[in-house]
């Protein structure tokens, strides 16, 4: 994988498309934005599109028995689509179903840090990184960790303003 965990300059923004799905956690799509474009600014990728789906618990479900043969519920699924490095214009980098009353129900104190979490972790899937084999787990926390460090440095962990929960 070509990537480098390393400031770069900045990129101009990705078009971020978010469909919020869910009624469980409200949040500010423009933080959401944020943190797509910080953390692919720090990955060196340039691509046209990146698409969230943030969706309930009943979505994640059927989404993961479908692709997955597995009826669990789940924090999130990726689908790359044209990858960090696209051979055409305009190019997706892929789409990404994201369970907010996941992070909820894992992390109830700080359940937008954990969306955060969740959407780093779904853009280092479509950027190339896996998180299957132990090794590869282990590279995936790093980043994580790297790329949250980050978003706090830079003020970018989603907050929760005047939002509510359920």
């Amino acid at each position: 994988m070509g990537t480098k965990s390393q400031a770069c300059p900045k990129l101009p923004p990705s078009n971020v498309i978010i469909f919020d799905e869910q009624n469980d956690l409200s949040f500010s799509h423009e933080e959401v934005k944020g943190v797509v474009t910080t953390v692919l600014t720090h990955y060196h990728v340039k691509t046209d599109e990146v698409v969230l789906h943030f969706v309930d618990t009943k979505t994640i479900c059927t989404l993961h028995e479908e692709y997955f043969s597995d009826p669990s519920v789940t924090d999130c699924i990726t689908f790359p689509i044209d990858g960090p490095e696209p051979q055409t214009s305009p190019s997706i980098l892929g789409e990404a179903f994201i369970c907010p009353k996941t992070g909820i129900a894992y992390n109830p104190s700080s359940p937008y840090e954990e969306l955060t979490l969740y959407i780093v972790h779904c853009l280092l899937h479509l950027i190339g990184y896996d998180d299957i084999e132990p090794e590869d787990e282990k590279v995936m926390r790093e980043q994580e960790r790297i790329c949250l460090d980050l978003l706090k440095k830079e003020k970018k962990i989603l907050t929760n303003g005047a939002a509510t929960y359920t």
